[in-house]
């Protein structure tokens, strides 16, 4: 079943888009997600990716899939192997399938399913990947300990310095994919986790061309459940955002030197 675009264009690329909700521990959020997702976007396809959630996740999962008529898929994965590692398993399987537009969306409600055609709409406008952005204007934080905001400004400022790319919200995790975008990528060689996950293929992505643009969303805070986010993976994200960034400049000093 082809999913309607937000224009009403099923030849549009958003005609057939999945969208990919990696899951741990989260019982309680999946199927409130999922239904603000269905109620916006009623014919949009859904990938639940559970690394093995000890709260039966999965199994809830499992009750949406058999009641949605084709529309909610569940990838059961044996042990939480991180978000970077679940998503690249549902690009995978999205691209299997022949979806054209492939979309991460945290589970907790962070990321607001009604706002999705707003990135939908700037694909089918011709941008390779867009990025729902909290720090462009008109994007948002809502319920955010000032820490995190803090934090996560910071993260991004200084991964727009070291990288040299003028994209705002490069650690943010609502975004849509053209197939084409993952196909080029080398998935295998992509080994980041959390924000080091998405700044690494957002990197990737402008490095090899293709047009990045983003879009204002409005980001609210959890209400059910825990942040996953911790310490270990602000520090891979840091050392690892330092080493792209500088092994950039010097490829490019290298470039200045031989001419």
């Amino acid at each position: 079943m082809a999913a309607a675009t937000p224009a009403g264009n099923d030849s549009a690329p958003s005609a057939r888009t999945l969208v990919i909700i990696p899951t741990y521990n989260e019982r309680d959020n999946i199927g409130l997600i999922v239904g603000r997702l269905h109620a916006a976007l009623p014919h949009t396809h859904v990938l639940i990716v559970d690394d093995g959630s000890p709260d039966g996740t999965g199994d809830v999962a499992d009750r949406l899939a058999t009641a949605s008529e084709g529309r909610i898929h569940v990838m059961h994965r044996t042990e939480k192997n991180g978000l970077g590692a679940a998503y690249i398993a549902g690009f995978r399987w999205g691209l299997e399938r022949g979806y054209t537009v492939l979309v991460e969306m945290d589970a907790d409600g962070s990321h607001a399913p009604e706002q999705l055609h707003l990135l939908l709409e700037r694909i089918d406008a011709g941008a390779d990947l867009v990025l729902g952005s909290r720090y462009v204007p008109g994007g948002t934080v809502v319920n955010w300990p000032w820490h995190r905001e803090v934090l996560s400004r910071g993260g991004n400022i200084y991964s727009r310095l070291a990288l040299g790319v003028r994209i705002h919200d490069i650690t943010g995790g609502y975004r849509a994919y053209r197939r084409e975008v993952l196909e080029k990528l080398d998935l295998a060689a992509v080994a980041s986790h959390g924000y080091c996950f998405q700044v690494d293929l957002a990197w990737r992505a402008v490095q090899a061309g293709f047009t990045v643009a983003e879009v204002p969303i409005t980001f609210t805070e959890r209400i059910i459940g825990e942040s996953k986010m911790s310490g270990s993976i602000v520090q891979e994200a840091l050392i690892k955002v330092t080493v792209w960034g500088v092994r950039n400049r010097w490829t490019k000093l290298r470039g200045l030197l031989r001419r």
